[in-house]
């Protein structure tokens, strides 16, 4: 299967083995301790209470164990980071989410004889390739190819739950996924959480892809920048349209958490492309870059503070909230080091640049600098340089509390590059500190401002674009959706000859794939063979005619002799109407409530959703007019009807 990678020996694929691993273990121990607490409530005899409070702590501390592996796991960043001679600061990805293999065979098969009335074992070769798709989806590749993989099984679960997953009986099986953070598996009936973590798995393959790329160039900063967006989008579509996931990682508070640490890391990318695109070190480039580095900052400690939320803190990795705070305070510093750069190293502002330079400076600080008048201060290289003292002092203080809590983290201390970067950054603040410290400076420094964060390009949240990969339905034999779906029910079909009396067979015909019988003649041939209006034509002399047009219908029916025509019908059962399938609701059975997948598995406000638009392409519209009733008079012929 294309993009599919189950055997690679990569760093990162074999992380992925041992995440599984873990996972694995860690639900055998939880089943375990439900098993040990149910015997010891149940039990009166305090020697078994003894044993059982014994074993117990020994799974509790056994899951800890795991827990703490799975969270070094998960702080493996470096592994998935590109392998370049350059160094650059690493950013955090998602491991992917583990699922268990689904055999769909069975349940799959009885639907198909029960429901749809066909020989479930011609349909054997369509549900094998459905499972074969899910068993090469859960090891996607880390490139293009892996993502259309996710994208496509992603869409043929579109098709599945029109096909099988009705409004009033469930399928039987359940969708078995593994928390991405903490290895807790979770298990339910409905397909949403199914397609939820299908989409989790979308944008936890984006944050890969955006971490490999080597983004000490242009091309491969803006990779990242537009799959760290493309993250963003895939998490922020889950948050919108899933709601009660029973797992951690897919509860709002963290995919509000992951939108936002996204959006850092692109910021982060727009910071590290206007370094490098940077053609002058003139005074104007240097307050920008300064500004720029401001707003990393700036969103970077929002990510610190939603990370250490109550209903986060627990089970973010210490070493993700850590890098977090590490890098808030290291672009914070980095601002104030390019604020002393523009001061110091560039020559006192001209009578003609001072214009420009006034109106760029008015907006740099968050409040004004004490001391002399703005007109002053950039004309006169001294005042220049007490101000540009008092910020490399600040950006000294925060590089040194950047690399104080890079140093209270055990898995960042292994992490080479961080720790360069840092110490590298803090070097060259020291050293033009000391290029601009004066021994006969008797003046105490100041406190500089802060600096007002701006960027040049916001990040932008990027919806994922469903359309762009094309599937065709797997079970597309079964007949075309708007007639043949698990919402609808229809009576057996029912076999009639026809003989062809002088005004032809007695009935109006509308509408394709399949054609509709809109009007009987009383008294005619189609009247006395039992056909009634709204039968739908299912096949001609034995052809199959679901997916025929409405003159190959004709066709079929005029080349008939005079022996007659013998057509299947099926008639649709009017209870079912369409308001009871709209409301669609499954049952869970994890205990955690229920999955609703708002805007995914209803399909009325699918269509009349905004944010679902994407969808739409997936949804099989009926050609029929929109006036297709059932109690059309065989007079009222319509434009699109013709009487036969």
């Amino acid at each position: 299967q294309q993009g599919c990678d189950p055997f690679a020996q990569t760093q990162r694929s074999k992380l992925q083995h041992r995440r599984a691993r873990i996972n694995q273990q860690i639900n055998k121990e939880m089943r375990m301790r439900a098993g040990a607490e149910n015997l010891f409530r149940a039990t009166s005899n305090h020697k078994v209470k003894e044993t059982v409070a014994l074993e117990l702590s020994y799974v509790n501390s056994n899951l800890q164990l795991l827990k703490e592996e799975l969270e070094e796991l998960n702080s493996s960043v470096d592994v998935y980071q590109n392998d370049s001679e350059s160094i650059s600061v690493p950013m955090i990805p998602l491991g992917l989410k583990e699922t268990k293999e689904l055999d769909l065979l069975v349940p799959l098969k009885d639907l198909i004889s029960e429901h749809y009335g066909e020989e479930s074992v011609l349909f054997e070769k369509e549900i094998k390739e459905f499972m074969e798709l899910r068993q090469a989806m859960r090891t996607p590749s880390r490139n293009e190819a892996g993502l259309e993989l996710l994208m496509e099984y992603y869409n043929q679960l579109y098709f599945l739950d029109s096909r099988f997953f009705s409004p009033t009986k469930n399928l039987g099986v359940f969708f078995h996924w593994y928390d991405s953070l903490t290895g807790v598996p979770s298990h339910q009936r409905a397909l949403a959480f199914e397609k939820g973590s299908v989409l989790f798995n979308i944008g936890a393959l984006h944050t890969q892809i955006g971490a490999r790329q080597d983004r000490a160039s242009l091309p491969g900063l803006n990779q990242a920048i537009d799959a760290f967006q493309k993250a963003a989008g895939a998490f922020n579509y889950l948050k919108e349209n899933f709601s009660n996931a029973p797992s951690l990682d897919m509860s709002a508070a963290s995919l509000n958490m992951l939108v936002r640490l996204m959006v850092a890391q692109v910021q982060e990318c727009v910071f590290e492309k206007m370094t490098l695109l940077r053609a002058q070190h003139d005074f104007l480039t240097w307050l920008q870059l300064a500004r720029e580095a401001a707003r990393v900052e700036d969103v970077y400690s929002l990510v610190h503070q939603t990370m250490t939320q109550a209903h986060v803190k627990d089970y973010v990795p210490f070493s993700w909230t850590t890098m977090v705070h590490v890098k808030s305070e290291h672009f914070k510093a980095l601002s104030h080091y390019f604020a002393a750069i523009a001061l110091c190293d560039c020559p006192a502002a001209s009578d003609a640049e001072l214009p420009e330079q006034e109106k760029a400076f008015i907006q740099f600080h968050v409040t004004m600098p004490e001391g002399p008048s703005l007109r002053i201060l950039l004309q006169d290289p001294e005042e220049r340089r007490k101000l540009g003292k008092a910020h490399l002092k600040k950006a000294i203080m925060k590089h040194e509390e950047a690399m104080r809590i890079h140093g209270l983290c055990k898995i960042l201390r292994k992490m080479d590059i961080l720790q360069e970067v840092l110490s590298f950054a803090h070097k060259r603040s020291l050293s033009k500190y000391s290029e601009i410290d004066h021994e006969e400076d008797f003046f105490e420094t100041g406190d500089a401002p802060d600096i007002h964060p701006k960027t040049h390009q916001k990040p932008e949240i990027k919806s994922p674009n469903f359309s762009q990969v094309k599937v065709t339905d797997l079970f597309h034999r079964l007949g075309p959706l708007s007639v043949f779906s698990a919402k609808n029910k229809w009576y057996p079909a029912r076999r009639v000859h026809l003989m062809r009396g002088e005004n032809g067979f007695g009935f109006t015909l509308r509408g394709d794939s399949p054609v509709l019988i809109a009007g009987v003649i009383p008294g005619g041939c189609a009247a006395e063979a039992g056909l009634k209006e709204g039968d739908y034509i299912i096949s001609v002399n034995g052809k199959d005619c679901k997916w025929s047009k409405h003159a190959e219908v004709v066709q079929l029916l005029k080349s008939t002799g005079e022996e007659g025509v013998e057509i299947s019908v099926i008639t649709l059962q009017g209870t079912e109407g369409p308001k009871t399938a709209d409301k669609k609701a499954a049952v869970m059975s994890s205990g955690s409530g229920m999955l609703k997948s708002n805007k995914e598995n209803s399909r009325k406000s699918l269509m009349n959703s905004k944010s679902a638009s994407t969808l739409l392409v997936w949804s099989k519209k009926s050609k029929r007019s929109k006036k297709s009733t059932y109690g059309v008079p065989f007079t009222a012929v319509g434009d699109n009807e013709a009487m036969y």
